[in-house]
């Protein structure tokens, strides 16, 4: 029990820096950010879309580096480009230097993921993985229940806030280093090019993760000007209703046990079937029904990676650095994808036409076998 709490609490924390402060929190404060610095709109999804080539760019590299120099040093050097971004971040004074920061702290997200399955691959019980790796994955929501109320507080003072997130960053790297062996996991015995070149199964698992990548990408880009420019939502509303969707993502923690109880086909598909409906349950006119969205939003996207990380371990192992690094590069691409699909759905037909769209998209994700 103390190795788990040793390996999971200080990869919950990593987690929340990476993905919640540095990924997803320049989302949350763009409004001020671009206020401050003079940026249009067009600048700003450019500067945002940077994370996304980062995050991509990260994990191709991970199971390199994780191969020669261990999962201990690519988590110190998730940590270190987390707070040298949200560092940057918080000093940028022009696009130039913000576009470099976010893009440094988006580097951070593709290490910390694959490193962290590394290590709890190396260091946790085979009967103890499955529910180390969920919670782990929770960290995301962890740092989007802390972000929301420093956004709803420090709305107008962005800079102090990421210093905040900085300096939180700088203890979690130093908790991490101290604490996660040095364990230097197998290499990959062929080449690295071998080893990540899919099986069938493996590519089940891509196109589920391409796919699910997809269809909530509309939701991580347009749920909130959904809620304020269609259903007149105050900035407070909107602000809780990320909060709301960051709480019930930690209810994902509980995937581990779940995939013990009904294996990961049936985790899969209900996952999936619970992802439709989220966006489908924000298009009702009450905010609570937004409410509702979120919590069933926020549970289920956590849950779905959370079934991806551990798909990717068993197809995957003892590399499953690899696993993991290319389920998130295809779910990666699919928000990618998705993202730019949505957009252009909205703008030529309606955000009910764009939603429901994509809820169906995602139910294709039923057709894939899983293995």
């Amino acid at each position: 029990m103390d190795l788990i709490k040793k390996i999971i609490f200080p990869g919950i924390a990593l987690i929340a820096v990476c993905y919640a402060f540095g990924r997803f929190s320049y989302g949350l404060f763009m409004p001020e950010i671009s206020k401050a610095l003079h940026l249009n709109d067009a600048a700003s999804g450019a500067i945002n879309s940077g994370t996304y080539i980062a995050y991509c760019l990260s994990l191709l590299t991970a199971p390199m580096l994780i191969n020669r120099k261990g999962h201990h040093y690519v988590i110190q050097l998730a940590g270190i480009s987390a707070v040298l971004g949200l560092t940057g971040i918080a000093l940028s004074q022009n696009a130039w230097v913000l576009a470099f920061s976010v893009f440094l702290a988006g580097l951070s997200t593709g290490w910390a993921s694959p490193a962290l399955g590394n290590t709890v691959n190396a260091e946790l019980a085979p009967d103890l993985q499955a529910r180390g790796n969920s919670w782990i994955n929770t960290g995301t929501s962890f740092g989007i229940v802390i972000s929301g109320p420093l956004y709803w507080l420090f709305t107008d003072y962005w800079r102090l806030t990421y210093i905040l997130f900085a300096v939180i960053g700088v203890v979690v790297l130093l908790w991490n280093r101290r604490v996660i062996p040095a364990t230097k996991t197998l290499p990959c015995t062929k080449s690295l090019w071998t080893c990540m070149k899919p099986t069938r199964p493996g590519s089940a698992l891509l196109m589920a993760c391409l796919l699910t990548g997809v269809s909530s990408a509309i939701y991580w880009t347009f749920a909130r000007n959904f809620l304020t420019d269609e259903k007149g939502a105050s900035d407070s509303e909107a602000v809780l209703f990320w909060i709301v969707m960051g709480v019930m993502g930690i209810l994902g923690g509980c995937a581990g046990r779940i995939i013990e109880r009904i294996e990961i086909g049936w985790s899969y598909r209900i996952g999936i079937l619970l992802l439709a409906i989220s966006l489908g349950v924000i298009l009702l006119p009450s905010m609570a029904a937004s409410l509702i969205s979120a919590i069933i939003f926020g549970s289920t996207y956590i849950f779905l990676t959370s079934v991806f990380i551990v798909w990717a371990t068993r197809l995957f192992s003892p590399n499953v650095s690899i696993g993991i690094s290319l389920a998130f590069l295809a779910l990666g691409a699919g928000q990618f994808l998705g993202s730019s699909m949505a957009g252009y759905t909205i703008e030529v037909f309606s955000n009910t036409t764009a939603f429901l769209a994509f809820a169906v998209l995602g139910l294709f994700g039923l057709l894939i076998r899983v293995k």
